[in-house]
């Protein structure tokens, strides 16, 4: 009597179609009711060898070894486009679970590089793992089994092994040394770009607007520069029913790293706040944003901006740089909401004007805005608190918005004149901080040089055996450490000495942004975020008998303008 013996499939990763089987004429042995595991594994490199190591070529080997040994119950387990250096594969793990349950009688695989190209892992699974659980392992085309002890071939699987990790070294490092030249060279290293671009049909190295979800951004950041949060701004997608980023690529039939959402309008904060961070916005490309630490731990981590390439002016700008960057400065203020739920426009942006620590807004339970006010954060300190500072939220925003209302005429009116006052206040504050920055910016440079000189000496001393070893290394760390830290600071000071430097331009960019609200009626919350950097509140005043309290505004971009001194000079 003859017997087809059947053939499962467990393909956890991009199913492959199944080579049919011809009929066996012969009765396959059943001594087990154990599986024998079929591994394939193909990598994307891999797959550039062509047909030999296709999946479709590995299951037709081992399809025939198993008809010739007469094999039991043999079971596929498929990694199709799975790295050998990573062993947290799904197929893998799927046997890997069968092995550790004690289903497994036979490991096979055309050779040892399908099981992995890890040396170490792979010598552990082989001379452990499945040791441990009685599994027989062969390797095909490697002639190795761990049924045969005493076998040349399986003296030699050690130096194989190592060959394969060298593969996979060497691979690594020519894709690494392929992928650095063309991001050094401006070309765009992301496969998918981010959400509000495509990628140019007619030239799929370019990339266009996606006018619908680029709409969609400019919303996020708009509503950002109202004051609100990621979790908020979440919320508000989901109300006006805009499409998530994985549904609306799929409704564009274009390819998502993500299954189908059941909801189609479920923001996370988490995908706004990514959005919110996304420099490529501006127009720029940013490549070597990550890197990992070897081929064996993959998990990206951020690369320090030195480390970074970007290019400028690479696709059309969805965001301006001016917006970008006020919305980075909103994010880092992470405004702390009421118990009621609710936020103040100037939140984030009022500070004391004697202990200079941030005032919360708070707002009582029963909704009534004439009793919602902002309070120094330190003035609750047992210790050396701040005397108490408070002023009702609708007092500071009548007092922001006159002020803001007089600087707005007066640009408007007497921009000449407001530009003159303005350049000659930020000049001579300019010279007093170049002064100094320059100053320690010289100094850092100078110690840089001497630690260069202080270290070729240790050296020397160190050759020439006046310096052990040990005090040799302990000198050196300590150097490097202090020099490093050095270049950090002088790094930071040059930027400094650079803003300081384009003050004209910071006049010109603040006065195009007060003509964009010349027909303004209140103060919104975008126009206070794009105007204001800080809001100073001082203490209040008792002495007239009526609570008198002053306000200092530090603009954007521009700093304090001393609007009573500029209005004495216009009318005199």
């Amino acid at each position: 009597m003859t017997s087809e013996e059947s053939y499962v499939n467990i393909e956890p990763s991009n199913p492959v179609q199944t080579v049919a089987l011809e009929k066996e004429e012969t009765e396959l042995i059943r001594a087990t009711d154990k599986i024998t595991a079929l591994y394939c594994r193909l990598s994307n490199e891999d797959s550039l060898d062509g047909e030999s190591n296709s999946i479709s070529n590995q299951r037709r080997i081992l399809e025939s070894f198993v008809r010739d040994k007469k094999l039991p119950n043999p079971v596929f387990f498929i990694d199709d486009g799975y790295s050998g250096t990573d062993f947290d594969r799904p197929g893998f793990q799927e046997m890997l679970n069968e092995i550790e349950a004690d289903h497994v009688a036979v490991v096979l695989t055309k050779d040892l590089s399908r099981l992995g190209r890890n040396s170490t892992m792979t010598g552990m699974f082989i001379n452990i793992t499945f040791a441990k659980h009685n599994v027989r392992y062969i390797a095909i085309n490697d002639n190795f089994d761990t049924i045969n002890q005493n076998s040349v071939d399986n003296d030699f699987a050690g130096i194989r092994m190592w060959f394969n990790e060298f593969y996979a070294r060497d691979t690594s490092r020519k894709i690494r040394a392929v992928n650095k030249a063309k991001g050094e060279r401006g070309e765009y290293l992301t496969t998918h770009p981010p959400y509000g671009y495509m990628k140019n049909p007619e030239d799929p190295k370019q990339w266009i607007l996606d006018e619908e979800a680029a709409q969609v951004v400019k919303h996020i950041f708009a509503l950002c520069m109202e004051g609100r949060g990621p979790a908020q701004i979440a919320n508000q997608l989901r109300a006006e029913k805009i499409p998530t980023i994985t549904a609306h690529l799929l409704d564009e039939g274009r390819k998502s790293t993500r299954e189908a959402p059941e909801d189609p309008y479920s923001w996370s904060s988490k995908s706004v706040a990514q959005i919110l961070e996304q420099r490529e916005y501006t127009g720029c490309m940013i490549n070597f944003k990550t890197y990992s630490n070897s081929i064996w731990d993959k998990k990206s981590r951020p690369n320090p901006v030195e480390n970074q390439a970007v290019f400028y002016n690479m696709h059309p700008a969805i965001i301006d740089i001016d917006t970008f960057e006020k919305v980075q400065e909103i994010r880092e203020q992470r405004h702390r909401r009421t118990k009621s739920g609710k936020t103040h426009m100037f939140s984030g942006l009022v500070f004391c004007a004697d202990c200079k620590g941030k005032m919360y807004f708070s707002c009582k339970n029963n909704n009534d805005e004439a009793q919602s006010f902002f309070c120094c954060s330190n003035s609750r300190k047992r210790t050396d608190p701040c005397t108490t500072h408070f002023i009702r939220s609708y007092v500071l925003e009548k007092l922001v918005w006159d002020y803001t209302q007089r600087v707005i005429d007066l640009v408007i009116r007497y921009e000449a004149h407001f530009r003159a006052v303005i350049e000659e206040k930020m000049q001579t504050e300019s010279k007093a901080i170049l002064k100094v920055k320059r100053r320690q910016l010289e100094k850092a440079e100078k110690r840089i040089q001497e630690l260069d000189r202080l270290f070729v000496r240790t050296y020397e001393d160190n050759v020439a055996g006046k310096l052990s070893d040990e005090r040799f290394a302990m000198m050196s760390q300590g150097y490097e450490e202090e020099q490093q830290s050095l270049r950090a600071d002088a790094e930071i000071l040059r930027q400094e000495i650079e803003v300081q430097e384009q003050q004209n331009q910071n006049l010109d960019l603040f006065i195009e942004r007060v003509r964009k609200y010349t027909t303004l009626d209140e103060l919104t919350p975008y126009a206070a975020h794009e105007l204001i950097k800080a809001i100073y509140v001082g203490a209040p005043d008792k002495s007239s008998g009526k609570r008198r309290q002053s306000i200092h505004i530090e603009y954007d971009l521009i700093g304090f303008i001393p609007l009573n001194e500029l209005m004495k000079q216009e009318t005199a």
